[in-house]
């Protein structure tokens, strides 16, 4: 059972790689971004949408070690 689960994983884990990696294919039209007065230069859609992936993929977490470590521990 341990090693279905482990080819799932796998299968899916390749599967959201081919996703990004037509994702980044479609989209190579350049864009800027504009931010409270910040431009950015002017880089493929896909570049921004994989930077915001992974700086949320790293925060995500954090959020919960931080959440984790406020709540109060229960009494039992």
């Amino acid at each position: 059972m341990r090693g279905v689960k482990r080819v799932v994983a796998v299968l899916i884990a390749v599967l959201a790689a081919l996703v990004v990696l037509a994702f980044v294919l479609e989209n190579q039209q350049g864009v800027a971004l504009s931010f409270l007065g910040w431009s950015s230069a002017q880089m493929p859609v896909a570049v921004f949408v994989v930077v915001a992936l992974i700086v949320g993929m790293m925060i995500g977490p954090l959020l919960g070690v931080f959440v984790r470590k406020r709540r109060p521990k229960s009494v039992a």
